[in-house]
């Protein structure tokens, strides 16, 4: 297992995009050249009280300048903590990239992008990857209300088609819905399915690809303590019996967090 150390990044940009959610831009060595789309970086409090660090997804990448995008939602002191650190004064502690991301080499031609809510923004990453390996993106993209975000970004690198609950902005409904409804799959060619966002959502991701024998990867969010594996608290069950624990079980933050939905009972 590859050890790795806690490093202070250097706060360059941290601002709102839209209610409780922030965009924060660090600065954070050889870490960016190492890491990959899909994975995340545990980031601690400067509150003792506070051990735990909190994971949160890389939502870009910028290898030349050594620079990651963390994109991240106020639900809880840490994160409030997180919101309030100035660009060019403050560092923050980190520990990564950990975990296993999407498999951008190994897709097809065309390759759907389901994100929802604070999933988003780990598939902006996949988007701009698999642009620049001549892939075809089309993202399907899930908010409450029309306080979108990342959307602009999200057009440079794909087709973007919009999702709203209340029907205030795109397409009213899931995105599983609005899939099915503007037949996205068969349209676009579809041949490979990434997928990040609640629970539900990624149940009926899981249904739509199987259904359409698509390889379909599914990133899965749990509560982390040591995002290396070892203390086995943010388990799923899996298909097969896992080498590690010799159960049914696999470790989110290690095996995944980007799982094959095959693999998995969700």
């Amino acid at each position: 297992m590859e050890f790795k150390s806690k490093i202070k990044a250097k706060i360059l940009e941290n601002t709102e995009l839209a209610e409780d959610v922030f965009s924060m831009w660090i600065e954070v060595g050889s870490i960016a050249k190492k890491a990959e789309t899909g994975q995340f970086v545990s980031l601690y409090t400067r509150d003792g009280s506070r051990l735990l660090p909190r994971p949160i997804s890389i939502c870009e990448i910028d290898r030349e300048t050594d620079r990651m995008r963390l994109v991240y939602r106020i639900v809880g002191e840490g994160t409030a903590e997180f919101a309030r650190l100035l660009p060019d004064v403050d560092n923050i502690e980190i520990i990564g990239s950990l975990g296993n991301g999407f498999p951008v080499d190994k897709t097809g031609k065309a390759v759907l992008l389901f994100g929802g809510g604070i999933g988003i923004p780990p598939l902006l990453e996949a988007a701009k990857e698999l642009q620049s390996k001549g892939k075809k993106a089309v993202a399907v993209l899930g908010y409450r209300t029309k306080d979108t975000f990342l959307v602009e970004d999200f057009k440079k690198y794909a087709e973007v088609i919009i999702a709203t609950d209340d029907g205030s902005l795109g397409y009213k409904g899931t995105v599983i819905d609005v899939a099915n409804e503007l037949k996205v799959a068969e349209k676009y060619g579809i041949t490979d399915i990434f997928s990040c966002g609640p629970m539900p959502m990624l149940k009926g991701v899981k249904g739509y690809g199987e259904e359409r024998n698509i390889p379909t990867y599914i990133s899965l969010e749990e509560r982390m303590a040591c995002g290396i594996g070892v203390c086995l608290g943010c388990v799923c069950e899996s298909v097969k019996v896992d080498n590690h624990s010799n159960v049914t079980n696999k470790r989110v933050c290690k095996d995944g967090p980007v799982f094959l939905s095959t693999e998995v009972v969700i």
